[in-house]
């Protein structure tokens, strides 16, 4: 019997398992629709390989090329991705001033002010574990310490592993993991050090293509880079994950240089403020033995959705995913989403939806499948109420669900 996989999925780079498969207990399983912790059990990083023997799987996307969260080694380096776009004209045009000691400023507003202003806060993370080790990046949100960065880096430090911190001027201090949420591919990593300088935090809900972006970052280990580039797509439903662990983004995505030792890192806005979480990217592939690198299409969890997941680990050590209270069958094959089971107590059963149920639209928009569905109930909060367009013998009903809490 085969194990379905996840249309659109995403692979870690050091996935040892086929691409773009995940384990599942049965061919019909149908992952829980929304649900942190209804998601199988997240797994540990799979061993990062030696330098001579690296292996990278990715998945197939939708038919064409592939995708992979940045969570591979090379040089000793675990994923991290980095976002680009271009900037305003003028502050890309912007020239550079001259200090009294002969020094060169960068005029305010430019890239280079902002990598300034931005690069003390952003971190490298050098994490190890019994499944592995490898490299990521994260950024400063709170001057008492508290660090955002993706699940995917930090996770394998959780069974009794390590976390070492470096800072951009090289100061290395240990980082404990406060918490994870793998459903949002999210952790908050915290270091005991006070007046740290933090990241400005921007809204994601404002962004539009073709927006200016900028990151900062350390892909193959090169602490410090920065790129830039454009707001490519906005809402794209990304799937990624490894054995055991999915996560599901309604992704920025961005025409970044995307490459391993980016993963955690800060997508920023024309104005230096963090919009996003830099956490996957697109690539043709690699052969064994290869890591695959930036073709221009990467994806940024936004900030508004990750903002309050961190938030909420930092106050309670966990976080809440919003859940519609239904399973969905994950291998139909039409448009939007079909209702394989409804959760008994849940938002779903209160609005009156049933097995066998068709979901063609929330709000309004809409749904071409069952990823999209999930993605746009990861983008609410618990308490909100979406509104489904619904399929039913025929008939067409208008379904309102408020949505509930699940602890992941």
């Amino acid at each position: 019997m085969t194990t379905p996989e996840y249309p659109g999925s995403y692979a870690y780079p050091d996935n040892p398992y086929p691409a773009g498969r995940h384990a599942r207990p049965e061919a019909g399983y149908y992952p829980p629709l929304g649900a942190g912790a209804d998601l199988p059990p997240a797994a540990p990083m799979p061993p990062r390989p030696s330098s001579n023997t690296a292996s990278k799987v990715v998945a197939v996307l939708v038919g064409a090329g592939v995708i992979a969260l940045v969570a591979g080694t090379m040089g000793g380096a675990l994923g991290y991705v980095v976002a680009r776009e271009t900037l305003p004209a003028q502050a890309v045009a912007a020239a550079a001033g001259t200090t009294a000691s002969g020094a060169v400023s960068a005029m305010p507003g430019s890239i280079a002010d902002i990598a300034a202003r931005v690069q003390p806060a952003v971190v490298q993370l050098n994490v190890q574990g019994s499944a592995g080790e490898g490299t990521g990046s994260g950024f400063v949100i709170s001057k008492d310490g508290f660090l955002i960065t993706n699940n995917h880096v930090a996770a394998v430090a959780g069974d009794g592993g390590e976390i070492e911190v470096v800072f951009s001027d090289g100061t290395k201090v240990p980082g404990k993991l406060i918490g994870t949420n793998p459903g949002y591919d999210i952790a908050v990593v915290k270091v005991d050090r006070k007046k740290l300088p933090t990241v400005d935090i921007g809204s994601s809900d404002a962004l539009q293509v073709g927006d200016s972006v900028i990151a900062v970052g350390s892909p193959l280990g090169l602490t410090g880079t920065v790129t830039t580039g454009i707001v490519s797509a906005l809402n794209r439903p990304v799937t990624a994950g490894g054995e055991g662990e999915t996560a599901f983004i309604s992704a920025i995505q961005t025409d970044a240089a995307i490459n391993p030792g980016n993963s955690g890192g800060p997508l920023l806005n024309g104005k230096g403020e963090v919009i996003g979480i830099n956490s996957a990217i697109a690539s043709m592939g690699a052969t064994q033995g290869e890591q695959a690198g930036s073709i221009g299409l990467g994806f940024a969890i936004p900030i508004d959705v990750a903002g309050r997941i961190a938030d909420e680990i930092i106050k309670t050590g966990s976080s809440t995913t919003p859940v519609l209270g239904i399973q969905l069958n994950m291998q139909y094959q039409g448009d939007g989403a079909q209702v394989a089971e409804v959760t008994p107590g849940g938002g779903a059963e209160a609005a009156g939806l049933q097995p066998g149920d068709k979901i063609t639209a929330v709000n309004g928009k809409p749904l071409e499948d069952a990823t999209q569905l999930i993605v746009t109930v990861r983008a609410q909060q618990p308490g909100d109420t979406l509104s489904l367009t619904v399929e039913r013998g025929g008939q067409q009903l208008t379904v309102p669900i408020t949505l509930r809490a699940s602890t992941g």
